[in-house]
Order: C-alpha cells, then structure tokens, then sequence
C-alpha cells in the first residue's frame, strides 16, 4: 500500500492545487469578523487567562459548565489572540482549503489562523475526510488553527474517538484500496460540554433531572483517552450581575501581543526541531526544556500523588508550566507555574468533570 501527502512539493500536490498560482497575496480570505474581542467576556479572570495560555502554546482546551454561561463565545475569542500564520503556514493552510474546494481565483493567501466549527451531525468523511474524490476533513482544514467541537458529547462516539489519532500524529490518513492517502492536521481542539445532558448540575438555583445513570453515560461518549489529551480544562459558571455591569477587560490585541512574544521564544527554542510549540515537546525532550529544580520537583510529586494523574498528565502540566513561563518570559520553570499549570489541569484525572464545584 502506498501513502501519499497531497500536500508535499512533489508532482502528487501540482493537480490538487492549480488555483495557487492564481492567488494574490495582498488580501485575507480569513477574517474572523464575527469573534468579537476578549474584552467582551466579563469577569471569568481563570477562564481568559486559560485562553491565553492556550493561545501561546496551542494547548488543548476544554471548557464545562451550565449553559449561557460564556463557553461558546469564549472559544470564539480564543481565535482572536492567535498570532497570524508565517509564511510556511500559510501556505499550507491555503493549499489545504485550495484542495477542499474552499477558494476562488483572486483570494488571497490565508493569514490568519483557521478556525472551524462543525456540527455535532457532521458524519466521519465530513471531519476526517474522505469521499468519492477524496477530500480534507475538518481536522485539515483546521490545520494550524483551531477545531471547535461545541457541546461535544452530542458528537457521535466513534467520531470523537477517531480524533485521537490525528491529534497524535497531527495527519489525517484516509485509506483506499491500494493506497493510502493523509493532509495535515496539527489542530488545536476546543471543545465544550455541559455537566450533564440537562444542563443544570452544579447550577445554584436549578433542578437537575438527570439521574446518575444519564450523567454517566453523557460522559462516557468522551472517552478517557480523549479527555487525557486535553492540556487544559477549566470549569465555567454564570457570571454575576456585579460582574456583566463591571468594566471590561484587555482587549484581543493586548493579549495577542503577549501570545506572539512567547510563540516567538518557543519557534526560537525549537527551531532546530520539526515542532515549535510547547504542547507539541515530545516526552524525549521534557526533561530538557521543562526543566524542574528541586523545590518544583518536589511540589509537583505531591500534587501527582493528591491527585493521581497519569504519566501523560503529568508531561501535559509541565508543557504548560513552560509556556506559563514563556509568557512571563522567563527562562525557568518556577514553583507559581507549576502551581497554576496544576490548576488548570486537575479536573478529570481520576474523577469525573461533573463533580467540580
């Protein structure tokens, strides 16, 4: 069987994307005019600082709580803190939705970050890709973006499951008889869910109508193996009326000045590698750029003992302390990193999200 990529600089690509020669490169097909600004979301200070710390590392991010209560609309902030793509990227994103079909002559090369919102319906060739003539899925045409799942128990499960693999080897393999075919996929996941089918769990003043059978089974459908390849997970409650009345926060553009100061420390880091973002060190090379002295070490072997995470979790916390750091700019991973790294992964290890609080 023969593997082939769409995308390389071989004659494969030249068939698939003859409309890149009539691209001009003076204009932006994406332009998220609908995201808003960050500083529309009130109060919710843990939930913005998360989506900073995602946005610099391209960390894995989830978001649960009770409905209205800002999830949807914050992963749609996110992606206006994302710095804009680099040439090489650029390329290929455009490439990618040149193939789907998704551009028109006279558009120009995508700058900006993708970010891709399917329907819970979507069927499996619609987010992995596939067809009678073969075509990338939602997971490429996130490629160097973002993939929102919104209210992502209602996906189906094999769906949600098939994910994995992708996140992993960030390549979406669509195989044929007689040949093998994969697009780029190095996505960053977003997803949402409520704590329970009904919604109102954990929610002051509701009635929850679920049973503990029906919240089980709600999450179940995520899977554990999923959820472990989750950096960052942040529960999210209602906002109070003090808060909604209060003065915004920073706006999109302040943050994405910090997001774009730590990814560039990271592409110098690991410029010598064929990744260049935290969440992407492989476990070979945590040692070496998510160093710990003795005070962190100790301070983190507590937490894995209180909290019982996996080995996975447990390099997931480091990644992120060292973008933590990277924000701060500092060269060292110290104890207040490792402290809130923890705090933004401890839900979902050895207990189920719907009993935060």
């Amino acid at each position: 069987m023969e593997a082939v990529c769409l995308l390389s600089n071989n004659k494969t690509a030249s068939c698939k994307t003859k409309y890149i020669s009539t691209i001009k490169l003076d204009k932006d097909l994406y332009t998220p005019d609908d995201m808003g600004d960050l500083s529309d979301l009130k109060g919710q200070w843990i939930l913005k600082r998360a989506l900073e710390i995602a946005a610099a590392g391209r960390h894995n991010l989830f978001l649960f709580g009770p409905p209205g209560c800002g999830k949807t609309m914050s992963i749609k902030r996110l992606a206006t803190i994302l710095p804009q793509l680099n040439r090489q990227e650029s390329l290929s994103v455009t490439q990618i939705h040149s193939i789907a079909g998704l551009l028109t002559e006279h558009m120009g090369l995508i700058r900006n970050a993708p970010f891709r919102m399917p329907h819970h319906t979507a069927s499996a060739e619609g987010i992995i890709g596939g067809g009678k003539i073969t075509k990338p899925g939602e997971v490429s045409l996130a490629h160097e973006g973002i993939l929102f799942l919104d209210e992502a128990p209602e996906f189906k499960k094999n769906l949600l499951q098939a994910l994995r693999e992708p996140i992993e080897t960030e390549k979406a393999i669509i195989s044929r008889a007689g040949l093998s075919v994969w697009f780029p996929a190095s996505f960053q996941l977003s997803m949402t869910a409520n704590p329970c089918p009904c919604g109102n769990l954990g929610r002051p003043e509701a009635v929850c109508f679920c049973s503990k059978a029906d919240v089980y089974r709600y999450w179940k459908k995520m899977g554990g193996a999923l959820l472990d390849r989750i950096d960052i997970r942040i529960p999210v409650s209602p906002v109070t009326t003090k808060e909604i009345a209060g003065e915004k926060g920073e706006s999109s553009k302040t943050v994405r000045e910090r997001v774009e100061k730590a990814v560039y420390i990271q592409n110098d880091r690991y410029k010598e590698f064929n990744f260049s973002r935290n969440s992407k060190i492989p476990p070979g090379l945590i040692d070496k750029y998510c160093y710990l002295d003795k005070k962190c070490s100790n301070l983190l072997a507590k937490a894995l003992d209180k909290l019982s995470i996996s080995s996975r979790a447990c390099h997931s916390i480091l990644k992120v302390a060292r973008t933590i750091a990277d924000l701060s700019t500092s060269e060292n991973i110290i104890p207040d990193h490792i402290l809130e790294a923890i705090q933004h992964r401890r839900y979902g290890d050895g207990d189920y999200f719907w009993k935060f609080g």
